[in-house]
């Protein structure tokens, strides 16, 4: 069966940056990603907590298909759905209070993504990390249940509760020319794990980056080795994920 590949960005395609605007993309990631979109026949795409608009200035000038915001918005053959920060006013009142809030902790920055907002305590002491956690977790707990929080590496992120990886590529896997494909899934966070699930359940492939513990089927080591796959298969190398390294 043919394979449709979904790829997680921050930490799978590219290493983690101190602050999100600091990822450092390879230059031969693109040409990579567009010469393996062909030979898929299309059927690749980026599945990220980033806006689909951030993804397209990392990857430019390409413009791939992108579930963005954690699949809030979602883009297929040039067009784009959702993520309209209009729809979500409860939301918007918080992320000025959460903005308050954390504006004496140093090193705490608010990302503020329209549809949803994360907030990131990477270069924070302990101890403001933990005060920007437990007021990440305060907002969201405000909100109630027509959000939810994600909790990842050193990030906390409020994002709809409809919204998920494992929705989104659902999603992918109906239109053409992800249907009738096989779902593979590259990730490297505890938000990818919902993902990870689902692709599990449709009989796909899971592949977790790095050494947490996961549901993932599969595993490598970090966005390098993410690289030299994608690489080695873009080149004409069997695309056989199974030959992957177990989880």
């Amino acid at each position: 069966m043919s394979l449709a590949l979904f790829l997680d960005f921050d930490g799978t395609l590219v290493e983690i940056a101190p602050r999100p605007d600091a990822v450092q993309v390879d230059p031969d990631l693109v040409p990579i990603l567009e010469r393996l979109r062909e030979r898929l026949g299309g059927a690749l795409a980026i599945v990220t907590g980033r806006p689909v608009g951030v993804i397209d200035d990392f990857l430019k000038p390409a413009r791939f298909d992108v579930a963005g915001l954690h699949g809030v918005e979602r883009r297929t053959a040039g067009a784009l759905t959702g993520g309209r920060a209009e729809d979500h006013p409860a939301l918007r009142a918080e992320v000025q209070r959460l903005q308050a809030r954390v504006a004496d902790l140093d090193s705490v920055l608010i990302e503020d993504k329209g549809a949803s907002v994360a907030v990131h305590w990477r270069l924070a002491a302990p101890e403001d990390a933990a005060r920007a956690e437990a007021v990440v977790k305060a907002a969201a707990a405000a909100l109630g249940a027509e959000y939810r929080l994600q909790l990842g590496k050193a990030v906390g992120e409020i994002v709809p509760a409809s919204a998920t990886k494992g929705h989104a590529i659902r999603a992918f896997m109906e239109a053409t020319p992800y249907a009738g494909r096989r779902a593979v899934f590259l990730g490297d966070d505890r938000t990818d794990e919902i993902a990870f699930a689902s692709v599990n359940e449709d009989g796909g492939v899971s592949v977790r980056v790095g050494e947490s513990d996961t549901i993932a089927t599969r595993r490598l080591a970090d966005p390098e080795a993410v690289r030299a796959l994608l690489r080695a298969w873009a080149d004409g190398a069997p695309l056989d994920p199974d030959a992957l390294p177990p989880a």
